[in-house]
């Protein structure tokens, strides 16, 4: 089968690859001609563990090509997936340009039967507005020529996304005919071999879902989050609590862990499109709403702790941050907390000196001079009167705090995913504060 995949962001990019790992034929499209020339020559524009292996390996084999051109490939392919970005307006709303370019192009110049399938995050309804765009290109042409449309959001996690592709727990498909069902069957039929489930629904049904998905899991950070800032003022911890409701088997333990607010392209993007949507259909999503104000509170709890360490006397102090990604595994630093907890430093008056094992490149894009820049995890803590760990990246797991302690100015630590041990640290003559944690109860 061939097919192509409009946009090479992080979705399109890992899309495009693994079907070419399973032998579909895949052409990647980009209006970004750098970036093609960059991917030809197996560089991929995002981090990814693994991911440029793969993209190189499919090319070499020709499995997988790249392109400017989406016209040129129209008469080759049987399905077209559009993986385009959608931007959140400043309403929240998500901008569907893009993805109603590709599909007036598709309109104009499609020859043949196509099913064009949305892989991008967009509102209910899209789908719809795919088929109009494409109609009413046709019409221009005065031709009629048969098409299908379809919805199958991405369940990718960074970080983890080849994985999440290839041994999937399940995938979401959203049609309205026979044919795009057998044409998408057959595309996943790979992967079935792990007898997981494919989940054919209606259209609607299926932009609703990624929606509801990732509305529900920020609801549970944000609900942590809002009893971990509880414990604090009861003298509760946790990492107690969390390891009590999570054995309930009806609430289970993922997504449990309190911190300093999520990020990242999804979660932030996807609860504020899924608020404009109710808005727009005349319902009030009070408790989404909630969500969103909790995180955005989380991401100043680091900030609002030091503060109150050091007496609002903050002004003219050097701090270290540990981590700038939204999350390890990746360079992505879109709603990342680091990015709120550096410029509030920054204009409060301190000196941040920050590190991170593969996000460097994109903070400077993001925070430019703001801060300083250091060369290894260490380097950061010279002369610091504060640590902030805010991406729990591994190698910041099981530092030597030793030497942690002998280059710290005073050696005071802002743990913001809750990974130290407190006991430990206190042992060692750090201050230590956590999110939800900071009491004196014994550990059992």
């Amino acid at each position: 089968m061939k097919i192509a995949i409009v946009g090479t962001g992080y979705v399109g990019l890992v899309t495009g690859c693994c079907f070419a790992e399973t032998g579909v034929h895949v052409t990647c499209v980009d209006i970004d001609a750098d970036k093609i020339e960059r991917l030809k020559q197996g560089i991929s524009p995002i981090y990814e563990p693994n991911l440029d292996s793969m993209l190189l390996r499919n090319y070499k084999s020709g499995f997988l090509n790249f392109t400017t051109d989406l016209v040129s490939v129209l008469d080759e392919v049987e399905v077209v997936f559009s993986a385009v970005g959608t931007p959140p307006g400043e309403d929240g709303s998500a901008d569907l340009h893009y993805v109603l370019e590709v599909a007036r192009t598709i309109g104009a110049h499609m020859n043949k039967y196509l099913l064009v399938v949305t892989k991008s995050t967009v509102p209910v309804g899209t789908a719809k507005k795919v088929r109009e765009a494409i109609e009413e290109e046709q019409a221009k042409r005065g031709v009629n020529i048969p098409f299908d449309v379809a919805s199958n959001p991405e369940f990718l996690k960074e970080g983890n996304a080849i994985a999440d592709f290839m041994k999937p727990d399940r995938v979401v498909v959203g049609v309205d005919s026979e044919r795009a069902k057998e044409l998408l069957s057959a595309l996943y039929r790979p992967m079935q071999l792990n007898n997981f489930r494919v989940l054919f629904m209606d259209i609607p049904s299926a932009e609703m879902t990624k929606y509801a998905a990732n509305a529900m899991l920020a609801t549970r950070i944000s609900f942590m989050n809002d009893i971990a800032n509880l414990c604090d003022l009861v003298g509760a911890n946790i990492n107690h609590v969390r390891r009590g409701i999570g054995s309930d088997t009806r609430i289970g333990n993922k997504f449990l862990y309190a911190g300093c607010g999520y990020g990242g392209s999804c979660f932030p993007k996807d609860v504020k499109a899924l608020i404009k949507t109710g808005r727009d259909n005349g319902y009030h999503m009070r408790m989404i709403e909630a969500v969103e104000q909790v995180n955005e509170a989380q991401k100043e709890v680091l900030f609002d702790k030091f503060c109150a360490h050091f007496d609002k006397n903050v002004a003219g102090r050097t701090v270290a941050l540990w981590g700038l990604s939204f999350k390890p595994e990746t360079d992505d630093m879109r709603e990342s907390s680091a990015v709120v907890l550096a410029k509030k430093l920054v204009e409060a008056g301190c000196k941040v000196v920050a590190f991170d094992p593969v996000a460097m490149d994109e903070a400077r894009k993001v925070l430019g001079d703001k801060i300083t820049y250091a060369s290894d995890m260490y380097g950061a803590l010279v002369d610091a009167e504060a640590l902030f760990l805010v991406t729990e990246w591994r190698m910041f797991r099981m530092p030597s705090w030793e030497a942690v302690k002998r280059v710290m100015k005073v050696p005071v630590v802002f743990d913001g995913r809750n990974i130290y041990d407190r006991a430990e640290l206190l042992g060692k003559g750090f201050v230590y504060y956590g999110i939800g944690c900071n009491t004196e109860s014994v550990e059992f």
